[in-house]
């Protein structure tokens, strides 16, 4: 029979209790890190790697928490830190995997998951953690990460973790019905995880079931209160449902606000949560308010760059340019270049547009645009500027873009194209006719215009719209060639405009003149091409009714008075 003697008990019961502590407190980090309280997990993680520089496992989920707040430099010193203390630490391999993926290494980022797979073993683990780096923003991969999670699925090892990452991944993916499944499966393994219901309320937030999603996220809360995250996402579908319905819209936008107020104050308020509330209002439209918390954030950590970007966006938006341009300009200078979004350019070159640098304005959102395709508004933009500076061709040019982009032009946006290309025709055909320039105009910039007013003019056949009709004529008059055998390209627009006003007795000056230009455009027709010359006065009669300056009703009847007076 073995003796252990009473010193050796004592000894192993040490032990047993230190190894027990040890991963309470690291249960503890994570539990922090699941309600994005990082601060608080940064803080028991560094003091966990110090009391045991051993313990590799402690190293990576310290390097986590910095990848999740968009540090990769110190997440990377951080795991190596781990593989120095364990050559073998498949989950610190994992987290180099990541900071090569987000340097976009991807020989790199294989080399190290496929190390963390050698020394996986029969853990999950290295697996699960490898599918989130794959979903990780700003370059997701749905399909390596499922790929990953199989491998993990052929050792058994499918605890709830593993099935909130697969949901995670479908969820992703859009495919709605698995992610569900998943998620369902997870919260059968572990019914009291709030982190669940949080992420089947975001499932269906995105398929716009608001109610659904309030439900589920109502029942984290009753898990447990203090859930940061949960308070979150109700403020993001509040969000969601005021951009959906404008009804409720400002009603819904303030308790997002709120919403989002509690988050910061369960998760210690970092700035990390503050600039995820930054990136809240930037969605919400409430300038006045980021302008106030990218200032706070500034008293406080002046180095972080990102500050200046929510600077430059606010600054804009609240119309103080000067000092908005001055921010933008320091983020996108100072910041690497990995970290420029199109938004940013897109308010850069807002910016530049109204510190009068159009040219640099124009070039910046035109680079927005071609970087996110949901920025296409950008295009209409930069027709604005152009139409602006009389550059009517180019403006043209901007607003086709802008409907061909975006997938959602109305029908002004297809009234300005017409006007651009009239115009940018009208200005090259005048140039020409008084010899400013020896370059022909454009005709097909008329095939355009005209092509554009024609779309407008079908989609409104059954409330006609006058302007059109007026637009249409003055363009297809500049087809004339020889206006002493015109074609009367203009005729039936001015006709179907006079129909449209000539009974309408207006009182506007506009109109009037409009009104006497079409039948001056009727009379000339009737007086040089259909020879008929009561039909001629007659019109330009009712030119000079509306009209009474206008220049070729006077005309007319001069040479009429002139061919009496001869007589």
């Amino acid at each position: 029979m073995k003796i252990v003697s009473q010193t050796s008990v004592l000894t192993l019961g040490a032990v047993a209790m230190t190894t027990i502590a040890s991963a309470q407190k690291l249960t503890d980090a994570q539990k922090a890190i699941q309600a994005e309280q990082y601060q608080k997990a940064k803080t028991m993680l560094k003091s966990m790697t110090a009391a045991d520089p051993g313990k590799d496992e402690n190293y990576f989920y310290l390097g986590w928490v910095y990848l999740l707040q968009d540090y990769p430099d110190s997440a990377k010193a951080v795991f190596t830190k781990g593989i120095t203390a364990n050559n073998k630490s498949a989950l610190n391999y994992v987290g180099l995997g990541q900071i090569a993926r987000s340097e976009n290494n991807n020989s790199a980022a294989m080399q190290n998951f496929d190390q963390a797979a050698t020394y996986a073993g029969k853990s999950d683990q290295p697996y699960i953690y490898t599918a989130k780096a794959y979903l990780m923003k700003p370059s997701p991969n749905v399909d390596m990460a499922l790929s990953t999670l199989e491998k993990a699925a052929k050792w058994g090892a499918k605890d709830a973790e593993y099935y909130i990452t697969l949901g995670d991944a479908y969820h992703a993916k859009l495919d709605n019905t698995k992610a569900y499944g998943s998620y369902s499966t997870a919260q059968n393994l572990d019914p009291k995880s709030p982190e669940i219901d949080v992420a089947i309320g975001s499932l269906w937030k995105q398929a716009n079931n608001f109610e659904g999603a309030i439900e589920e996220l109502n029942k984290a809360i009753a898990l447990d209160p203090n859930y940061g995250p949960a308070y979150r996402e109700l403020a993001e579908t509040s969000l969601r449902w005021a951009q959906s319905d404008p009804k409720v819209a400002s009603e819904k936008v303030k308790q997002g606000a709120a919403f989002y107020k509690k988050y910061l104050d369960l998760t210690d308020r970092s700035p990390e949560s503050q600039m995820r509330y930054a990136d809240f209002l930037i969605e919400s439209g409430d300038y006045k308010t980021l302008e106030q918390v990218a200032n706070e954030l500034a008293k406080s950590d002046k180095s972080n760059l990102r500050i200046y970007r929510y600077l430059g966006y606010a600054a804009y938006e609240n119309k103080n340019y000067p000092a908005g341009l001055e921010a933008i300009n320091k983020f996108i200078t100072e910041a690497a270049p990995k970290r420029i979004i199109a938004r940013d350019y897109l308010y850069l070159g807002r910016l530049q547009f109204k510190n009068n640098q159009d040219s640099l304005g124009i070039l910046n959102l035109t680079k927005a645009a071609e970087m996110d395709s949901t920025m296409a508004d950008a295009y209409a933009e930069i027709g604005t500027m152009l139409y602006g500076q009389k550059k009517y061709a180019a403006a043209g040019d901007a607003y086709e873009k802008y409907i061909a982009k975006s997938h959602h032009g109305k029908l002004n946006d297809y009234f300005r194209v017409g006007m651009s290309y009239y115009y940018g025709y009208s200005d090259q055909y005048f140039d020409y006719l008084n010899k400013k320039t020896t370059v022909p105009p454009d005709s097909s910039l008329l095939a355009k215009g005209d092509s554009a007013f024609s779309y407008v003019q079908q989609k409104t056949a059954s409330r006609p719209v006058a302007d059109v009709f007026l637009y249409r004529a003055r363009l297809n008059d500049l087809k004339e060639n020889d206006r002493s055998n015109m074609k009367a390209y203009a005729k039936p627009f001015y006709e179907q405009f006079v129909a449209l006003k000539g009974n309408t007795n207006p009182t506007d000056e506009r109109t009037k003149k409009n009104l006497g230009e079409a039948y001056a455009y009727l009379g000339t027709y009737n007086e040089l091409i259909a020879k008929d010359d009561s039909k001629a006065e007659e019109d330009f009669q009712k030119a000079l009714a509306a009209s009474p300056d206008n220049r070729e009703a006077k005309a007319y009847f001069a040479r009429k008075e002139n061919k009496t007076a001869k007589k």
